[in-house]
């Protein structure tokens, strides 16, 4: 019998909503919890942020991830992509499963936005082989994401047997879809797609137009792929998640 997971992808925008007036990890949280996701994709996860620690007096005390993972997820992986005075931000994996490792690829473009790609592998239960998976933010402008997506398919190609499972999940920052079709030449291909004929529209929250969110599958099928584009998801951040199931 394949092994099944429930999968969740979503850019936490730092713990705000969509235009930065109010903090809403705490409620963020409680949202991620009523998923019930076997394992959490997050992008733009704070580490830590001193100015905001002062500023909000629900500010948790340790990293936005931990926070999040709670007790509900014993496992989690964080990889920096950006540090500045107050902090640093990157991307994270929450699992309920063992992470066996974890690799964070710095795919910034100099003096540009700093982008990074989060590589772990993790034991499911009754199965023999390791996932693979790897968490994405890619920059803003066009010729950035292409280099960083031909580097992603470099680690898919170079450094993951050909018949391992594998979940690429983040956001693309790909609305024109000029990336995807990358994505797929390298052997993947986008679970949304696959089941609905087209790529999720994931941004910006309050009216999503835009497909930047995706989960790339590789020796792997989704099942019943969903946008979380309702209350109380379309006050939580800029981007609204994607949610899957997937089997191996």
């Amino acid at each position: 019998m394949p092994a099944a997971l429930n999968v969740l992808t979503v850019n936490v925008h730092m713990g705000f909503n969509l235009l930065n007036r109010r903090f809403i990890l705490p409620e963020l949280r409680e949202a991620i919890r009523e998923v019930s996701a076997d394992m959490v994709f997050l992008q733009e996860v704070l580490g830590a942020h001193a100015r905001y620690a002062k500023r909000h007096m629900n500010w948790p005390q340790g990293p936005q991830y931990e926070f999040l993972a709670d007790t509900l997820w014993t496992q989690f992986a964080y990889g920096q992509n950006a540090a500045y005075p107050d902090g640093h931000h990157g991307n994270a994996l929450l699992s309920k499963f063992p992470i066996l490792s974890q690799q964070n690829r710095d795919v910034s473009v100099h003096g540009h936005e700093q982008r990074g790609l989060l590589h772990c592998t993790v034991q499911l239960p009754g199965t023999t082989h390791p996932l693979h998976t790897i968490c994405v933010h890619l920059g803003l402008r066009e010729g950035h994401r292409q280099r960083q997506l031909g580097l992603l398919c470099e680690v898919i190609d170079n450094e993951i047997p050909g018949d391992a499972p594998l979940i690429v999940a983040g956001d693309f920052n790909d609305w024109r879809t000029r990336g995807h079709v990358l994505m797929t030449q390298c052997g993947m291909h986008e679970a949304f797609e696959q089941a609905h004929g087209r790529l999720a529209r994931t941004f910006p929250a309050r009216w999503p137009l835009l497909p930047v969110d995706r989960i790339y599958l590789r020796n792997a099928r989704a099942h019943a792929p969903r946008v979380l584009s309702t209350h109380p998801w379309s006050h939580l951040s800029d981007h609204v998640p994607l949610f899957a199931g997937i089997e191996l």
